[in-house]
């Protein structure tokens, strides 16, 4: 499963807070795709599926499917609000190769 870390709960929590929808989660996933084979999804999501875990961070329910858990394990969340770097990333210990944007790895 992924970790979240303080800032990138405290920045979910925080636009969770604008949808006003006390049922969503954060759903992170691993899709085929992408410049180097797979890319990441997030995404708020109300539905859950009976192969998903759950876990909490910082007041933020994460949801992650089975087969992403599989390709996120030892996986960081991480939000960044500076000159230098802003938005979320992902440092993935699996990924051993990632293309220029960030965004997809094999």
């Amino acid at each position: 499963m992924i970790t979240v870390t303080d800032s990138a709960a405290a920045k979910v929590k925080e636009l969770l807070d604008q949808e006003q929808d006390e049922s969503l989660a954060l759903r992170v996933a691993v899709r085929p795709g992408g410049c180097s084979g797979f890319s990441y999804e997030m995404f708020f999501d109300g539905e859950m599926g009976d192969d998903d875990t759950s876990t909490e961070f910082g007041g933020v329910r994460v949801v992650v499917d089975t087969t992403s858990a599989q390709l996120l394990t030892g996986a960081t969340l991480d939000y960044k609000d500076g000159l230098q770097q802003t938005g979320f990333s992902i440092d993935n210990p699996n990924a051993q190769r990632t293309c220029g944007c960030g965004q997809s790895f094999s």
